[in-house]
C-alpha cells in the first residue's frame, strides 16, 4: 500500500472524528424531539437518544499496549462528555484466560450500572452476543468496535461498527507477502477462538493463495498471550521443524517481538521475515531497520476517539453518522512509508 493512501485513511479519519466533536459540541443540550430523526444517516433504526451520556466501553487490558492507544483515543473523546455532564467508563478483563465470558460479565456490568450506551468488541460471539442482546433489549445504543465487523452489528442490533475489518486485514497481508515472493506462512495465533485473532489468519491464507503460497495457522494456548518465553520457544520450535516456513505474521505486536527473538535464535534472521497485525514504535523502529518486514495498522486510537464520539453524538443530540461501517484501517506500514507512521507514534495516537 502506498504512503499516499496511507496518508489518506489517516486524513480520513482526523475529518470524521474532526466532524463528530463538532455535531458534539453544538445543540441545545436536549435530545431530539419525537419529529425529528436526528438527522441520522440511518434514520428510523436504533432506540432513542436518552440525552444522557453515561458512556460504558468494553476494551482490553489496561496494561496491553494496543489496548492502551484505544483507552486514550476513548478518554480524549470522553472529556468532551464530561464536559457536557456525562461520563465515560472503561471496563477491561484482568487477563484473556477467559476471554468471551469474562468480556460477557463486563457487558452485564454495563447494564447493571446504568449505562446509557455501551461500546463493545464482539470478540467471542458465542460467549457475548447473549449479553449484546440484553443490551440492545433494554433499548441502550450499543456500537461494536475493533472486533466482529458489520457482520456483528446488524445481527446484533448495534447502531453501527467502527474499526478494521479483521478478514480484510489478513487478505492485505497475504497479498502483501505473496509480492514479496514469499511462499510459506506462519500464522501465529495466541488467542485461538476469538472471532477477530481467526478472522486474519483466514484472511492471510486467502491473500497469498492468490499468488500461489499458502499460510498455517499456529494456535497456542490463550494463557501464552503476553507470555514471551513461551511464545518464542513455541515459534522456534515450529520454524525448526519445517525449513519451508518464509515468513512469520502474529496477531499482536507483543507477539512479534516474540517472533523476533524465535527467528534470531534459530539462526533464520536472513531467511524468515516477519510481519504484524497493529503496530507500535519497536515494529516501526525493526522496519525503519530492515529487521522486520511490515506491520498492520488498523488505528487503534481512532478506534477508541470514534466509537465514544458517535455514541455521544447519537445518545446527547440523537445524531448518527450515514457510514457504516465506520473503517480505521487497514494500512500496510512498511519501509516506504514507515517515517509518516514513526511521527503519529511519536505525538501518541499510533
Amino acid at each position: 500500500m502506498s504512503t499516499t493512501r496511507t496518508r489518506t485513511q489517516v486524513v480520513l479519519a482526523t475529518t470524521a472524528a474532526a466532524a463528530l466533536v463538532l455535531l458534539s459540541a453544538c445543540g441545545s443540550g436536549k435530545p431530539n424531539s419525537d419529529d425529528d430523526d436526528g438527522g441520522s444517516g440511518n434514520s428510523g433504526t436504533g432506540p432513542r437518544p436518552s440525552g444522557k451520556a453515561d458512556i460504558y466501553v468494553i476494551g482490553g487490558k489496561s496494561d496491553d499496549p494496543f489496548w492502551s492507544r484505544v483507552k486514550r483515543g476513548a478518554e480524549d473523546a470522553g472529556k468532551l462528555v464530561e464536559a457536557d455532564g456525562g461520563s465515560v467508563t472503561w471496563l477491561g478483563p484482568q487477563n484473556y484466560d477467559n476471554l468471551g465470558p469474562d468480556a460477557a460479565k463486563l457487558i452485564d456490568t454495563a447494564v447493571s450500572n446504568g449505562a446509557t450506551a455501551i461500546i463493545g468488541p464482539d470478540w467471542v460471539p458465542e460467549a457475548q452476543d447473549a449479553s449484546f442482546q440484553r443490551v440492545v433489549d433494554k433499548g441502550i445504543p450499543l456500537w461494536i468496535y475493533n472486533s466482529g465487523g458489520l457482520e456483528a452489528a446488524d445481527k446484533l442490533g448495534a447502531l453501527n461498527y467502527i474499526g478494521s475489518d479483521d478478514h480484510e486485514a489478513g487478505v492485505a497481508g497475504g497479498e502483501y507477502l505473496g509480492e514479496n515472493g514469499n511462499e510459506h506462512v506462519l500464522c501465529v495465533n495466541t488467542l485461538p477462538g476469538a472471532a477477530n485473532s481467526e478472522a486474519r489468519c483466514d484472511g492471510l491464507a486467502e491473500g497469498i493463495e492468490e499468488s500461489g503460497g499458502e499460510s498455517e495457522q499456529l494456535p497456542m494456548p490463550s494463557s501464552s498471550f503476553g507470555n514471551p518465553t513461551a511464545v518464542t520457544q513455541g515459534i522456534k520450535a515450529a520454524l525448526l521443524q519445517d525449513d519451508s516456513i518464509d515468513a512469520v505474521v502474529t496477531i499482536s505486536t507483543g507477539d512479534a517481538d516474540a517472533a523476533a527473538s524465535a527467528i534470531e535464535q534459530a539462526g533464520l534472521g536472513d531467511d524468515v521475515d516477519l510481519g504484524t497485525f497493529d503496530m507500535d514504535p519497536t515494529q516501526l523502529e525493526r522496519i525503519k531497520d530492515g529487521k522486520e518486514l511490515f506491520c498492520i495498522d488498523q488505528q487503534p486510537y481512532m478506534q477508541g476517539f470514534l466509537a465514544v464520539s458517535l455514541a455521544n453524538s447519537y445518545v446527547r443530540y440523537g445524531i448518527n453518522l450515514p457510514q457504516r461501517p465506520l473503517l480505521t484501517g487497514p494500512a500496510i506500514i512498511d519501509q516506504s512509508n514507515v517515517d509518516f507512521a514513526i511521527d503519529g507514534a511519536k505525538a501518541g495516537v499510533r
